[in-house]
């Protein structure tokens, strides 16, 4: 059985998009941890889904690096938004369905402008902050993030029993010229440190407005590039209108000979 596949990135955060909407796509972990895999697959840090869904665009089906289903993935949203531009399903502007609800987006100059979920508050603690972008993720503050053990620390973080059972991800930011910050992150499931995270950088923004007063929108920079997000905040401590902005771009595409991986 053969399959097209396409490669895409959003800032250094790759992904297998394959187009299934006619749902033949034969889902098991084990398949798509090793087409993930970087020495024995295609190499990938998610693979996605697309698939039809009658009251939106589309519908986004992400699986973690390790096969598993995963939660909202910021720059996978972006990657799927352009390869849904790329397929013909809309011009400008899309409405499309993922695991943490409804989603818009736009193609804009800088690339893709996804809406993210709202937030509704975040935990405060004097060593760190932990909140909900679609995804669970710990942000903690290191002046010394371009040299720090970023695998280290945040696998400690990850799989910490505060977190448990389902684990977190760990951002760690700095300030950079008072208006953007420098990221990096240890993303579960890929159980690595990734060249940028969606949902992460999301998180970072948000934490930087709430704890060093940063103003919207917030400029980021990771190891794969950068981008931006842009929010609202409200009086009860949430926030709205939250987009992540940045690049999403095809790499390459081929087909893969199901027969030949072992499921």
């Amino acid at each position: 059985m053969f399959v097209e596949f396409f490669k895409y990135q959003g800032t250094g955060n790759d992904f297998i998009l394959i187009d299934d909407r006619n749902e033949s796509f034969p889902v098991s972990q084990e398949r798509i941890a090793r087409l993930c895999h970087r020495r024995f697959g295609i190499g990938a840090d998610g693979l996605i889904l697309l698939r039809n869904h009658p009251e939106y665009d589309f519908r986004m089906i992400y699986f973690n690096a390790d096969g598993a289903e995963g939660s909202m993935c910021g720059n996978g949203g972006r990657c799927i938004v352009r390869f849904a531009h790329d397929l013909g399903l809309f011009e400008t502007e899309t409405r499309f369905l993922a695991v943490d609800g409804e989603h818009e987006a736009s193609v804009v100059p800088e690339g893709i402008s996804l809406k993210m979920s709202p937030v509704d508050g975040m935990e405060i603690h004097p060593e760190y902050t932990f909140l909900n972008t679609g995804s669970p993720h710990v942000v903690k503050l290191n002046e010394e993030v371009e040299s720090m053990d970023v695998v280290g620390e945040g696998r400690q973080i990850r799989y910490d029993a505060l977190f448990a059972p389902g684990g977190t991800n760990a951002n760690f930011i700095r300030p950079v010229d008072g208006s953007a910050l420098f990221v990096r992150t240890y993303e579960r499931g890929v159980e690595d440190e990734t060249y940028s995270c969606g949902t992460g950088v999301t998180a970072a923004a948000l934490v930087a407005h709430r704890r060093l007063a940063m103003e919207s929108p917030v400029g980021i920079r990771t190891l794969g590039g950068n981008l931006s997000v842009r929010f609202t905040p409200r009086p009860d401590g949430g926030y709205s209108d939250i987009y992540l902005i940045g690049p999403a771009e095809r790499v390459y595409s081929g087909n893969l000979d199901l027969t030949q991986v072992p499921s």
